[in-house]
């Protein structure tokens, strides 16, 4: 269905309502985890918003609250079904990664007075650590943590949102940040996670297990998604001995023409396998005291739209 301009309301709210656009993407992908999902959303938003007569746009004092309170509980009804979706999924689930920095997908994040403390940036809440902690949170959970915390919304505009008081939506917050403070740790400065990173690559290139294992923690962790259409890891895979010999292996048995190549991924350094021109996967790091922690492959085509080559 179209969003372009030309369907009722006057010009003004038109305007505004368009103007709403990538901070309505920003919110719906945070969401979901899936960058197509949160188009699918906002077009269905923008339906909504063009169906209603002219009087009834002209009615809405606030366009954008509007608007967002539409998308909001679009994804809540999404995320609510996403379980039994989930469980459908071949192999493991990874969110959706999108290239580049928050300025694709950001926002307004201003209007709620928020603690520093609690505040969580447009970059944090983009990074692929971030979006996987969240898919262990309740639907209303998220809805509110991410409203609030991330895009300064009152909890009295997140009631209207989650159906609940704006005291519940509170707490709701609360439980969702200390579930993130419990589990996130310090990140590194971008600088020194993009060197792990670099010397990842280096060593995978150069098939140096013992170099890979001495990059990642003893703990760490590797997942793959390949959404049962491209081979990818079944199950995570534990440990950094494990996990160094995998991703040599896979080096080896790579075809000819395969370029490792650092790109920026949900707004912090990740690597990108790619083969004339096409992407075949996507990795995002996760670092703690200079070792990497977890490291997630998006291989599922459907997932790699936006990091194909025009």
């Amino acid at each position: 269905m179209s969003t372009e301009p030309g369907q009722g309301g006057g010009d003004a709210a038109l305007d505004e309502a368009m103007r709403e656009r990538r901070r309505l993407i920003g919110v719906a992908y945070r969401l979901l985890g899936s960058l197509a999902d949160a188009e699918d959303v906002v077009q269905e938003t923008y339906a909504r918003w063009y169906a209603l007569p002219p009087r009834q746009q002209d009615a809405i004092e606030n366009v954008g609250a509007w608007l967002t309170k539409v998308a909001g509980r679009i994804c809540l009804d999404q995320l609510r079904s996403a379980r039994a979706r989930r469980e459908r999924y071949v192999g493991e689930w990874i969110p959706e990664p999108v290239p580049g920095s928050a300025e694709l997908i950001s926002g307004w994040s201003g209007g709620a007075e928020v603690d520093p403390a609690d505040r969580v940036t447009l970059d944090e809440s983009l990074s692929m650590a971030f979006l996987v902690l969240l898919e262990a949170m309740t639907p209303a959970e998220r809805v509110a943590f991410i409203l609030h915390d991330v895009f300064r919304y009152p909890f009295p505009e997140v009631a209207e949102i989650v159906g609940r008081s704006p005291a519940a939506c509170r707490q709701l917050a609360t439980s969702a940040r200390r579930r993130v403070r419990a589990e996130r740790g310090a990140q590194p400065p971008t600088d020194r996670h993009s060197r792990i990173v670099r010397e990842f690559k280096q060593a995978w290139e150069a098939l140096d297990v013992n170099a890979m294992i001495g990059l990642l923690d003893p703990d760490a962790t590797a997942v793959g998604d390949g959404g049962g259409i491209v081979s990818a890891l079944p199950h995570p895979l534990h440990g950094s001995t494990p996990i160094a010999r995998y991703f040599v292996a896979i080096a080896r048995r790579g075809g000819a023409g395969v370029q490792i190549l650092e790109e920026t991924v949900n707004g912090r350094p990740g690597l990108v396998l790619r083969q004339d021109g096409a992407a075949l996967a996507v990795l995002a790091f996760d670092i703690a005291e200079d070792r990497v922690t977890h490291v997630w492959a998006v291989r599922n085509p459907h997932k790699l739209g936006p990091w194909m080559d025009d």
